[in-house]
């Protein structure tokens, strides 16, 4: 008798034989995936490997010398920089860390209260005023500035903090309350109903049920708040006047003078130092950003 085990299949073979090439071309296609994937994020850190390669050149080799590692390590940018400018950096440092922390707890405490008044509870106007929100999110910064700063100034607010911070706690960025209104009509209504069986006012529901279960988006809302602020220089260039009063982006600004004459290398320094801030907060929170954005644009 003929043993059929030791007799070749064709069929066997050939769908072996595709299973093969099929996880050949997988294997291909993933490897021509991530080296694009390198080569994109290349292309998009490039700039800030060149900010931080400037930042440790000479002041000759800057713009004349087109490779990233410099030929002589200039530590000294940092130090001299930090007190290049009549006032410490230290000072630039601690206005901007005042003006930032005290906007982003304005945004989440101001916009998380009128997002939740919009996605949870029931009034007269509530449409209309959505809307209304919803428009001033059309309207350039550059429209209502001149109208602001002549209120700022009437108030006597010119040359203070409280220009670029009150706003922040009255909900003037409609794009953060229409963010935590997306992620709050995904709470299920059941809790509200559940809570109120229990005698919670809607404030106790808010604190006790909507807060926790709305890190997520606060943390986008955070991190998008503290880099705009952060980062922002019109504003502190509108309404600061005293140089013990600005913040980093104005302070970056006094290495150029009238002339056009700079310390690029000790302005890229400072540059530098500017985005570290901002870093460690994202890379402290970016679980939380990321699950912020995905479940906010869920429907």
């Amino acid at each position: 008798m003929i043993d059929r085990s030791t007799v070749a299949d064709p069929e066997a073979d050939l769908a072996h034989e595709i299973r093969l090439r099929q996880k050949a071309r997988e294997k291909r296609a993933r490897l021509l995936k991530h080296a694009f994937l390198m080569l994109l994020s290349f292309v998009m850190l490039y700039p800030l490997l060149w900010l931080f390669a400037s930042s440790l050149k000479p002041e000759n080799e800057i713009f004349g010398d087109l490779g990233l590692w410099p030929s002589q390590f200039q530590w000294s940018n940092y130090t001299e920089g930090w007190n290049a400018l009549p006032v410490s950096f230290t000072v630039f440092y601690a206005n901007s860390a005042i003006v930032t922390v005290l906007s982003v707890i304005g945004n989440l405490l101001s916009c998380s209260f009128a997002a939740y008044a919009f996605a949870r509870l029931t009034f007269n106007g509530r449409t209309f005023f959505f809307a209304l929100m919803m428009m001033t999110m059309m309207l350039p910064y550059h429209v209502v500035l001149i109208p602001q700063y002549v209120l700022f100034l009437n108030l006597g607010w010119v040359d203070t903090y409280l220009p670029l911070i009150v706003p922040r706690f009255l909900a003037a960025d409609g794009f953060f309350i229409f963010l935590m209104v997306q992620f709050f009509r995904q709470i299920p209504r059941e809790l509200d109903e559940a809570a109120m069986i229990d005698g919670c006012s809607p404030f106790k529901i808010y604190w006790a049920i909507i807060l926790p279960l709305s890190l997520p988006a606060m943390g986008t809302a955070a991190i998008f708040s503290l880099i705009w602020v952060w980062e922002d220089f019109l504003a502190p260039l509108i309404y600061l006047n005293d140089i013990n009063s600005y913040t980093v982006p104005l302070a970056l600004r006094l290495f150029v003078d009238q002339e056009g004459q700079s310390a690029f290398g000790q302005m890229f320094a400072m540059s530098v130092l500017s985005l570290v801030p901002v870093l460690l907060f994202f890379v402290a929170f970016q679980k939380l950003i990321i699950r912020g954005i995905a479940t906010s644009g869920m429907k």
